[in-house]
């Protein structure tokens, strides 16, 4: 029996071909900070060189196409300014030592004609429950049009193409998101998907569309490349998964042919029996994000014992979101066994600007202090599920 008890997070690591020097993931985080066109804004490259000590970041959830948008100030990478803009970035994060990866994201039915001025696609016209953020504050959600078959295959086509964005602006490679409810999940789950054609029904008609989406992606840039983020049973966004328990073991074996660098298993338990099969049916580096309070409590140790008991049963890295938000310096902290900063109220995820976002204060006292009262801006700014992990 293969055992895990002597790994640590200090010890170097691999994701593909990239060399990490500790097993520490910054989780991709939604912070709303881009300009209104999904441009990257100068104050994400301070934000991301600044957590540069991560093993691996993997920056927030990028979408590759116009109407694949969620919320207000997402990032995307579908345009030459997008592919611009976080050319800054990443070259801000290896100025200072660090490696990077992006996360595509399409929000299928998670988004609003008032954020990306279309309709919504989804696999099926079931919408959102409840309301959206918009930039005109919180709309109910409108019912997303079923994907024709020719919008299947352009979105395909566009989630390559923004990873060959990627590359091009300088990441080491992406992340496929395929979780926490967005438009990969929404075809995965039962609730959300009532085709009755290829991409829908059974388990394999199911899965189809998220393969065809890593499959074209590691085409476009390399398997090595690639990252798939998963999460099996996450109710977030209104998903329901009737049959998690042959979903995830049947996507796991599509998805191994292709060859992606890592699997990234979010809300990660080891004491499910799930993650021990994904360990097992998954031969290359297992990412493993764990389950911890949303929004609150967040635990004081900052996730650190809960990583421990991941890498303990087999996780080789460990994604930690709302610890690296508010310790620039987590790496060190934990190292050190230096105190963690507290994160500021939920609202300052989202606000906009320095505000809980670049002011977040690091072991060297020359560093920035963090403010006492939240700016304006923060009133009343959506905390999107599952978004800091």
């Amino acid at each position: 029996m293969t055992t895990y008890a002597d790994r640590g997070f200090f010890d170097r690591a691999q994701a593909g071909a990239l060399e990490l020097p500790n097993r520490l993931v910054m989780a991709p985080m939604t912070r709303n900070r881009a300009a209104e066109d999904g441009t990257p804004e100068p104050i994400m490259a301070t934000y991301y060189a600044q957590r540069a000590s991560a093993g691996l970041i993997i920056a927030e959830a990028t979408t590759p196409n116009a109407v694949g948008r969620t919320y207000p100030n997402i990032p995307a990478l579908h345009e030459p300014a997008h592919v611009a803009g976080w050319r800054r970035v990443t070259g801000a994060v290896a100025a200072a030592g660090g490696r990077m990866f992006v996360q595509l994201q399409h929000g299928g039915r998670v988004g609003h004609p008032d954020n990306s001025g279309l309709t919504p696609l989804a696999p099926s016209a079931v919408p959102l429950p409840g309301t959206i953020y918009t930039p005109g504050g919180h709309r109910p959600a409108v019912v997303p049009r079923a994907m024709t078959a020719g919008e299947i295959d352009a979105t395909v086509a566009d989630f390559a193409a923004a990873a060959r964005n990627a590359i091009e602006a300088g990441f080491a490679g992406v992340e496929v998101h395929a979780a926490n409810g967005y438009l990969l999940h929404q075809f995965l789950a039962g609730n959300t998907n009532r085709r009755t054609d290829a991409y829908g029904g059974s388990v394999a008609g199911r899965i189809r569309f998220p393969v065809e989406v890593v499959r074209a992606v590691a085409e476009a840039i390399g398997p090595e490349r690639v990252g798939v983020r998963l999460a099996p049973g996450v109710t977030v966004n209104g998903i329901a998964e009737d049959d998690t328990d042959a979903l995830y073991p049947a996507l796991v074996a599509a998805l191994r042919p292709i060859g992606p660098a890592y699997l990234h298993v979010v809300f990660a338990d080891p004491g499910q029996e799930l993650f021990h099969r994904i360990r097992a049916d998954w031969p290359g580096t297992l990412i493993a994000n764990p389950a911890l309070p949303w929004p609150s409590p967040f635990p004081a140790d900052g996730g650190r014992a809960a990583g421990e008991r991941l890498l303990a049963a087999g996780a080789d890295l460990v994604a930690l979101g709302r610890a690296f938000l508010a310790n620039p310096d987590l790496v060190e902290r934990f190292r050190t066994g230096a105190p963690l900063n507290p994160i500021r109220d939920t609202g300052w995820m989202y606000a906009g600007g320095p505000d809980g976002y670049t002011d977040y204060p690091t072991l060297h006292p020359s560093s920035p202090q963090p403010s006492s009262q939240p700016s304006a801006q923060a009133e009343g700014r959506l905390v999107p599920a599952a978004a800091a992990c």
